[in-house]
């Protein structure tokens, strides 16, 4: 491997199409495509600030490295990505990227960020800025995110997510397959028109969640007093160790909470009865 160390760069494609190179302390400044096409890359204690520097590459890793504002829309089109103690203040970071893993990775502006992208893992990754984060994107698994941005994970696929936070309105909408364990949900709108939805040992928030989700399944959650009007024409099995607010015209299954404060049947409900409700306060009378 070739090792370039305390260099300056900058203009268009400064090393375009490389292979099998290393490169430590060095800086690419003002222009694009800095590595565009090329790959085996390994970068160490880098800063990136001209446009595009990571397309179409392949096989590389990015290490204790920065990428400033000016490296805008870094990585879009790769294969193989690895990226560890990296703190990211530019946008649209990673497009159609398929093999993708962070770890103790910051992402201060990740607006549009991680769209299209397939065979993704992060662990212990901080996103600020986040809207529209992971939108159609599959197989992801996640360890402890911490997500501040609306839309987060729109019509995403087959998701594992643990251990994590997120503040995020309108979260998972449309999304199939996903799995969520031992996680804080913040955010009005949350899961509608989502399929096979799981949330294990969860804290919900936010106003009007889970409507119109199919095969809803929650274990041992809890649903915040803000989180009212939920499970509107839901197909939901829920048992959540909390009071609920108010739940309105689920359409099938069963929840079970510790108390409801307003069940609403109206005359809107599609499927009278199809809901079992149990109250466990109830019960255990």
């Amino acid at each position: 491997m070739t090792t370039i160390e305390n260099r300056f760069f900058e203009g268009e494609r400064p090393l375009f199409a490389e292979n099998d190179l290393h490169i430590k302390n060095v800086e690419i400044g003002l222009g694009e495509s800095a590595l565009k096409e090329a790959s085996k890359i390994k970068a160490t204690g880098c800063t990136f600030g001209g446009k595009y520097p990571f397309w179409h590459n392949t096989n590389s890793i990015i290490e204790d490295s920065l990428f400033t504002p000016g490296g805008r829309a870094a990585i879009w089109y790769c294969n193989d990505i690895r990226m560890v103690n990296t703190r990211v203040d530019a946008p649209k970071m990673f497009r159609e990227i398929d093999g993708l893993y962070l770890e103790n990775v910051e992402l201060t502006d990740a607006e549009e960020c991680l769209w299209w992208c397939k065979n993704i893992k992060l662990k212990d990754v901080k996103v600020t800025n986040g809207d529209y984060i992971f939108k159609d994107s599959k197989n992801i698994k996640i360890d402890n995110l911490t997500l501040q941005g609306n839309y987060g994970l729109q019509y995403a696929r087959n998701v594992e997510i643990r251990n994590s936070h997120l503040a995020s309105k309108d979260a998972f909408w449309n999304t199939e397959n996903v799995t969520v364990y031992d996680s804080v949900i913040e955010g009005e709108y949350l899961g509608w028109h989502s399929k096979n939805l799981k949330l294990v040992n969860c804290v919900i928030s936010g106003t009007q969640p889970l409507c119109y989700a199919k095969n809803l399944v929650m274990e041992n959650c809890i649903m915040k007093e803000d989180a009212d009007l939920a499970f509107e024409y839901s197909i939901v099995k829920a048992e959540i160790n909390s009071p609920v607010t108010s739940v309105k015209n689920p359409s099938e299954g069963e929840i079970i909470a510790q108390s409801i404060g307003e069940l609403i049947f109206d005359e809107n409900c599609k499927k009278p009865g199809g809901c079992k409700i149990t109250v466990q306060s109830e019960v255990n009378v």
